[in-house]
């Protein structure tokens, strides 16, 4: 008998001291940045909310140890670092898909622009998924005074710390009008992407001299952790690092997912063992003729390690748990997750990396006539501003390719007429907004719901907490009525209006409020799993054909 594949889960390596940057002087660079920054949170924070500004002092001053501190490791005085953000392929000159291949000549226009001694990022939302407000500084040494205000920075003492805004973004192409007292506090840096003779132009990230305006639509803002490696380095290894200290918030704990044991040519030819890796998901096989059934769809891509947390695991365990309570067949629910598909506990689990079998998935399961009845689909990734999901960085490259991100234009062509007799969407990311707007406004989506945190309802989390506190989705039941549930569930859950009659049904479909009440054999029987149809309803759509 062969013994189950073994997954590691062990906190990553990037949390821990980092010894080159001595802890006076990072808890120096901290403070700075978080004083600097104290200002242009409190305007925003007036200008985008309704909060007093008693209010926005309080929030655009968060104490230290609410603060989850990166830096990146110092080498020697002349390594430079460079760093990309994920959604770098927004650039108008994107470089994605390529691996990047830095000269000598542009070694040394980085040198000049866009590299930097270290690179500093401030997290007020530890532990959350990324698609919320992070804070970016660049540590260049040896600057001069004069040379640090040009780059409108904060000067240390021959040290210049300097604000990071993402290039090339909708606010700086549609500037705004602001007084000059806005201009005079106004700590931002361009991060444009520079125009150059290979393909990293446009995915790295710089400091300029230019003064940003105000970015009121958070467009401009960072989201993700960067990928910070040196200019040298062919293989890009991940230089920013967690730092573990009393003074600032506990790190987060990432998840390590050890690489199946055995290579594929390694696994036995003639059995079908756990120690392999995982057959390509047969979609073909979902739909069976005669028959009906409860489908669901979870993703968490995670992107990186680095981004990737414990809590990521606990959510799909819940989320997992609640559609088995609900009598989905574990045949039926397919998990997308990280880069290696492998979850313990989990069953049908494949690697978020294959963007393809994740949508011809959804677009077979919603194509099929009387496939499916309830469609749930999980989202928990990262999320970029205009709702797009990120998957995972396959290629290592920093950059959300093609084929590692998901857009909400695509979700909705795979959705677009689906077949089922309803779609619901339980929404756990940032910018949620942005596919709930799309969906209000479609002709093709009928029949698709979607339910989201009233924290992810809103595009801007900066400042608060973005966590999912919404309990009410762990406690949906067999009988749950789902329109009674979420209707009680004021302050926790958003529902589109026009979609509120799908609701009327329990998880499985089950109609609320049935007189007499439906009793657990009678649900399990008719409504959950699957459920034998008439050959009559194939027979008058085998003639509709003709």
């Amino acid at each position: 008998m062969v013994a189950p594949l073994s997954i590691l889960l062990v906190l990553e390596v990037w949390v821990g001291y980092v010894a080159s940057v001595a802890p006076g002087r990072l808890e120096h660079w901290v403070r700075s940045g978080l004083q600097s920054l104290h200002l242009d949170q409190r305007d925003r924070c007036l200008q985008v909310s309704s909060l007093s500004e008693a209010e926005c002092r309080r929030f655009s001053q968060p104490p230290l140890s609410a603060i989850a501190v990166y830096v990146s490791e110092l080498h020697t005085a002349t390594d430079k670092v460079l760093a990309i953000l994920p959604d770098s392929y927004h650039s108008s000159c994107g470089m994605a898909g390529s691996k990047v291949s830095i000269s000598h000549r542009q070694q040394q226009t980085f040198s000049q622009s866009m590299t930097h001694d270290a690179v500093l990022v401030l997290d007020p939302n530890p532990g959350e998924n990324f698609g919320h407000q992070v804070f970016l500084f660049y540590v260049d040494m040896n600057v001069t005074k004069k040379r640090c205000s040009h780059l409108d920075g904060i000067y240390l003492g021959e040290e210049c710390l300097t604000r990071a805004l993402k290039g090339r973004c909708q606010n700086q192409l549609k500037r705004r009008q602001v007084g000059p007292e806005r201009l005079m506090g106004n700590r931002y840096n361009r991060l444009a992407g520079m125009p150059l003779h290979g393909s990293a132009s446009s995915s790295s990230i710089s400091a300029g001299s230019r003064l940003l305006q105000p970015a009121i639509g958070g467009l401009c803002e960072v989201h993700f952790l960067p990928l910070v490696f040196g200019v040298e380095d062919k293989n890009r290894t991940q230089r920013l690092k967690c730092v573990d200290k009393a003074e600032f918030a506990q790190c987060p704990q990432p998840l390590l997912i050890s690489p199946p044991s055995l290579p594929v040519s390694s696994c036995e030819l003639n059995k079908n063992t756990r120690r392999c890796h995982h057959q390509p998901l047969a979609t073909h096989l979902s739909c069976r003729l005669y028959q009906t059934c409860d489908h669901a769809v979870l993703i968490s891509g995670g992107w990186r390690q680095q981004m990737t947390f414990q809590q990521h695991l606990q959510n799909l365990r819940k989320f997992y748990r609640i559609l088995q309570n609900n009598g989905f067949l574990k045949d039926h629910i397919k998990t997308f997750f990280a880069g290696y598909g492998q979850l313990p506990e989990l069953d049908s689990v494949y690697s978020a990396t294959d963007k393809a079998a994740i949508r011809n998935h959804i677009s077979y399961i919603c194509r099929k006539q009387h496939c499916a009845d309830s469609l749930v689909l999980y989202l928990n990734s990262p999320a970029h501003s205009d709702g797009t999901m990120l998957l995972w960085d396959a290629n290592f490259n920093g950059i959300a390719d093609l084929k590692e991100r998901y857009s909400v234009n695509e979700l909705l062509v795979d959705l677009a007429g689906c077949r089922a007799s309803r779609v619901l969407l339980f929404v756990d990311q940032s910018y949620s907004g942005v596919l709930s707007k799309r969906l209000l406004g479609s002709q093709k989506h009928h029949n698709v719901v979607l339910i989201q945190s009233l924290t992810r309802h809103n595009n801007q989390n900066w400042g608060l907490n973005a966590g999912w506190q919404d309990s009410s989705w762990t406690t949906i039941s067999p009988a749950t009525c789902l329109l009674d549930h979420f209707g009680k569930a004021v302050g926790l859950s958003y529902v589109q209006e026009p979609q509120v009659g799908l609701l009327n049904v329990t998880l499985a479909g089950a109609p609320c409020n049935a007189t007499p009440p439906l009793t657990d054999s009678e649900m399990r029987r008719e409504y959950q799993g699957c459920q034998n149809l008439p050959t009559a309803l194939w027979y008058q759509k085998h003639r509709g054909r003709h």
